[in-house]
């Protein structure tokens, strides 16, 4: 039998499609999919499985946190008590029970909403994926940050979106670059559909929007009657400075859809997240899940009633994960020190998982990973947060998913492969390696593959347990 034979026999079942296979369907996929892009965590979910490697990549809760006694518990409760409704079918706007939770939630960040203007959904990528396919048709301008978050950026290009990216810097989302680029699309008769923005403890930078742009940017969203979508896993996670009020409890709601989820406050296994949005937005939504999946997981959203049946069950369990991440990040901030000092900047989070750090521009974080898979250690590159190829020199670290021995091996090792290729640049070209050096944003902003480019600038807070060290960024 010739390797034709063997094709035609019929379609492979197993490996890596062949050219033939490609072209036998080819004919029949729409045209999104030729725009459509891997998430950058999820194409290194394979390789990071692997025991050996210290993944710092993905965006993981530590679900090893939650007390198994208390899980089985509940779900003994949900077996006892509630067994027939978790096996079935629930509606598609989510049960009372969790909006109810829900509603107790944003309420702890002083955000109050009405469990009628609530869409419980199937974590909060799916709330992504519905406020695109509500809102976007295929040339429809989406404004984003710059970086912007890496799982966001596939859903984007899936609904054809011309996505325009707004720089940040250590106060957040650049409200004056924003309405330049709004007078701008003005002019050239074009309506942004939505701002997306993650306004605290931003992934992937890990920077959070000052309250005087937070205040600004509700006058220009009322101003214009733009949209946006405050996506906020992260604001429970704080774990120093002072806690800011949410977009939408400075706006009121009009014109702000809040995105929220259980994944990073309780468990991503539940897969459950919500949308707060006014009224004919949620209906749009609510028939747009319809289509998608009917409802989200009604043994989940049991679940979480049930554990939420018990008085401050949850915050109890929150202020021990954040016991444990704020240790994580002081490790990972100690390492970044220890082994990228003076070669690299990075932000400092007062909260949420991750920190951003950026390197010499002669250096390309994407082939640095491929150096770094080596060494049995991952982290996404910073090419995977934005839509033009930019952020080649930058890298996101999670400091949530491992513990904080493995934190300082992971750095170790990243830092290890980028002395490697500090000291390669010195050898080709006869010149000491330029490390970065602290200047202001104004200073820092430049022009980059077509698009503005505004580098975090440096900026280190000591913990207080320790005596202060150098700045770092």
């Amino acid at each position: 039998m010739t390797i034709e034979d063997s094709e035609s026999a019929g379609p492979r079942r197993s490996g890596r499609p062949t050219r033939h296979d490609l072209e036998r369907y080819a004919g029949l996929f729409a045209a999104r999919t030729s725009v459509m892009k891997s998430s950058a965590m999820r194409d290194l979910m394979a390789l990071t499985e692997r025991p050996e490697v210290i993944s710092l990549a993905g965006g993981l809760p530590d679900t090893s946190t939650f007390e198994r006694a208390s899980y089985a518990a509940i779900q003994k409760r949900v077996g006892a008590e509630s067994l027939a409704r978790a096996l079935q079918y629930g509606p598609t706007e989510g049960l009372s029970t969790v909006k109810r939770c829900i509603v107790e939630v944003m309420a702890e960040e002083g955000t109050v909403v009405d469990a009628d203007d609530l869409l419980v959904t199937t974590g909060g990528q799916q709330a992504i994926d519905l406020v695109c396919k509500t809102l976007v048709d295929p040339g429809d301008v989406v404004v984003a940050e710059a970086p912007t978050y890496p799982g966001a950026v596939p859903t984007f290009c899936s609904y054809q979106a011309d996505v325009v990216q707004i720089g940040l810097d250590a106060d957040g989302l650049r409200i004056d670059e924003l309405e330049e680029t709004l007078e701008r699309l003005d002019r050239e008769g074009r309506r942004p559909k939505f701002l997306y923005t993650v306004p605290t403890f931003q992934n992937p930078a890990g920077v959070t929007m000052s309250l005087p742009r937070r205040r600004r940017l509700v006058e220009v969203v009322r101003e214009r009657e733009l949209l946006v979508v405050e996506d906020n896993p992260y604001g429970l996670l704080r774990y120093s400075g002072e806690a800011l009020p949410t977009l939408h409890s400075l706006e009121g709601g009009d014109f702000v859809l809040y995105l929220g989820t259980f994944s990073k406050i309780l468990s991503p296994g539940i897969r459950l997240g919500w949308v707060a949005a006014p009224g004919p937005v949620l209906e749009k939504l609510n028939l747009g899940k319809q289509a998608t999946d009917l409802c989200s997981s009604a043994f989940t959203q049991v679940f979480v009633g049930t554990f939420f049946d018990e008085p401050g069950a949850w915050l109890r369990y929150l202020e021990v994960v954040r016991e444990v991440y704020r240790a994580r990040r002081d490790a990972m901030l100690d390492a970044m020190e220890e082994h990228l000092g003076g070669i690299a900047s990075w932000t400092a989070p007062e909260g949420g998982l991750f920190l951003w750090a950026t390197l010499p521009d002669y250096l390309d974080t994407t082939d640095l990973l491929a150096r770094a898979l080596t060494r049995n250690v991952a982290f996404v590159p910073g090419r995977g947060a934005f839509l033009d190829g930019r952020g080649g020199q930058s890298m996101r670290l999670n400091f949530s998913g491992v513990s904080e021995a493995d934190i300082r091996e992971g750095v170790r090792r990243i830092g290890a492969v980028v002395h490697e290729q500090v000291a390669l640049y010195g050898t080709l070209t006869g010149r000491t390696a330029p490390a970065p050096t602290e200047r202001s944003t104004e200073e820092t902003a430049t022009e980059d593959e077509g698009g503005r480019v505004v580098h975090l600038p440096p900026r280190r807070e000591p913990n207080p347990a320790r005596p202060p060290r150098g700045a770092q960024a």
